[in-house]
């Protein structure tokens, strides 16, 4: 079923009021792709009386009081993709197109989507529950940031919003205790995986330098920002205080990590996998064209790169379904009428991730002094992609299925680890799983930028790449490999960008098209880079381009093959 969104729907459940309404700046499609759908669909498993009110017209009252208001509180997120990032190109210029809003016109989504929401909801109702940021947008701009649009740093989402409570990550977990902390009445300050303000600090918590001081001092504000990140695993985080003024901005540590029949239970959720028609009369969403014949197979990502927010926001443990829910979800998708027989995507943030964990990680957190991937696998990760191998034939098994594909990036560096399983797994994509061309993000040659990217090196790039070759070669197939290239990181030059051109004009043999020019979004490592001119780890100068015409050139250096 959909969740209500008009009052007639609400009639028709035999609803008077709502526990909670969620706001969201994407259209209402109902699907396990949208974070506002998968949270207002586990809050009504529960119990809760759930509505959904889409990009609210922010110059009026007509959309955001149209359901009242909640017994419990506002959920409000920017969306799926950061509204500034949604709105606005990495050369600063407004998007014309929104894959989230009805017909493709960027026209529903405000800047600063969740302040804008939250703002329309104290202006109709003054004195109402409280308001709830959540989604990615808020995750990201919990504690003091630098903001790429404004160019400064800003603090605490939850103060320039003057809402309530921000749920961190993926909460479902957390909204559901707080959910449960409201309708019994009680105080809600201890749950995890929230941020709230305080007029004092809370005792045993890490201190972080102020917001005033971070403004202030960009060796602080790195040293915030260490401390930030290295206290994001639920297992060995403690919770985290800024002081903004003369209050205190309070982050607990974060919820616990889903156990895989919790995770199974989110997607066995009943998701009409269309958007809904109050909605779709306005016109279509270009999502569903990409998600509603995909599966997300598990959560998270050590890869761990510098200009990615995954590990802050999904966290750095991988979360995996089971075999059988993940079959079950395929199953249903073939029973639908309009099945075509083509599976779009079957992966997650990274697809060859699925199905293993650092034991060492699982059992005591993430380490805080290195990483998984990164300059080199560690020894304690024993990567192994059989159950991604296992997992892709039992799906090409399920009846109606012509092909499925893996359009999630693959991590080529794991896959030449796997000394048992990785060549086998490339096989078995070479072979099925993809359609004339396989997607890969390298995102540089120079040594020195994928050090400051967090990237492997050019030397795995061209193993990776003679062995997809030959596995073409043996099968007779003539598929190639897609590159994912940015241009106009931190550490990056014009010179980089001439070395990189020609690596894959020689090496490569292309001339490559999908080149991105950085953009600095909160909370990564890259961005810290960008804002502070240093590298975070040695305090040592970096290179960056900041002059937005340079930019385009780095970008015109490889895509026009100069």
């Amino acid at each position: 079923m959909f969740l209500p969104t008009t009052r007639l729907e609400m009639d028709a459940l035999g609803w008077d009021e709502l526990d909670v309404i969620l706001v969201t700046g994407d259209s209402y499609i109902d699907t396990p792709f949208n974070g506002v759908a998968v949270i207002g669909k586990v809050l009504w498993k529960a119990g809760c009386r759930v509505g959904i009110i889409a990009q609210p017209d922010c110059q009026s009252g007509a959309d955001i009081t149209r359901l009242g208001e909640p017994r419990l509180f506002w959920g409000v997120s920017g969306g799926s993709v950061d509204s500034m990032v949604a709105n606005y190109t990495p050369s600063n210029k407004k998007r014309r197109s929104d894959d989230y809003t009805p017909g493709g016109v960027n026209n529903r989504r405000p800047d600063r989507a969740v302040i804008a929401y939250a703002n329309l909801i104290r202006r109709f109702y003054k004195r109402t529950r409280p308001i709830v940021l959540g989604g990615i947008e808020a995750s990201l701009r919990r504690v003091a940031h630098y903001d790429y649009w404004s160019d400064r740093v800003r603090g605490s989402i939850l103060f320039d919003a003057k809402a309530d409570v921000l749920v961190y990550g993926m909460g479902e977990k957390a909204v559901l205790e707080l959910a449960d902390c409201l309708k019994r009445g009680e105080e809600y300050t201890a749950v995890r995986g929230l941020c709230y303000i305080a007029k004092s600090p809370v005792a045993g918590y890490i201190e972080l330098p102020s917001f005033e001081s971070v403004t202030q001092d960009k060796r602080q504000f790195i040293h915030m920002f260490h401390t930030f990140y290295q206290n994001n695993d639920p297992l060995n985080a403690r919770g985290l205080l800024q002081a903004h003024g003369d209050r205190w901005l309070v982050q607990n540590p974060p919820a616990l990590h889903l156990a895989q029949a919790e995770l199974d239970a989110i997607y066995a959720l009943e998701y009409e996998r269309a958007q809904h028609p109050y909605y779709e009369q306005m016109g279509s969403v270009r999502l569903l064209d990409t998600v509603r014949f995909s599966v997300s197979t598990h959560r998270g990502c050590y890869g761990e790169c510098n200009f990615c927010a995954i590990a802050v926001h999904e966290g750095r443990t991988i979360n995996w379904r089971s075999l059988a829910s993940i079959r079950q979800e395929v199953e249903h998708l073939a029973s639908q009428p309009d099945f075509k027989g083509y599976i779009l995507d079957a992966g997650g943030p990274t697809a060859n991730m699925y199905g293993f964990e650092c034991a060492h990680k699982l059992k005591h957190g993430s380490c805080k002094k290195k990483r998984c991937v990164y300059p080199d696998l560690c020894p304690l990760m024993k990567v192994d992609h059989q159950p991604a191998l296992s997992l892709l034939r039992q799906l090409r098994q399920v009846k109606k299925v012509k092909k499925v594909f893996v359009a999630s990036g693959i991590r080529y560096d794991l896959l030449l680890a796997d000394q048992r399983f990785g060549e086998a797994y490339l096989q078995e994509v070479v072979e099925h799983h993809v359609s004339g061309q396989m997607k890969i993000a390298p995102e540089h040659t120079e040594e020195h930028v994928l050090r400051h990217m967090g990237k492997p090196g050019k030397r795995d790039l061209l193993r990776f790449k003679a062995m997809f070759e030959e596995l073409n070669r043996k099968t007779g197939r003539q598929q190639y490999l897609t590159y994912y290239l940015i241009a106009a990181h931190p550490g990056c030059t014009e010179q980089d960008m001439a070395a990189l051109q020609r690596f894959t004009s020689q090496k490569l043999k292309i001339n490559p098209e999908q080149v991105q020019i950085f953009t600095p979004t909160p909370s990564t490592y890259s961005s810290l880079m960008y804002y502070t001119e240093m590298d975070p780890f040695t305090y040592e100068p970096v290179f960056v381009e900041k002059r937005l015409g340079r930019k385009q050139r780095q970008k015109e250096i490889v895509v026009g093959g100069d």
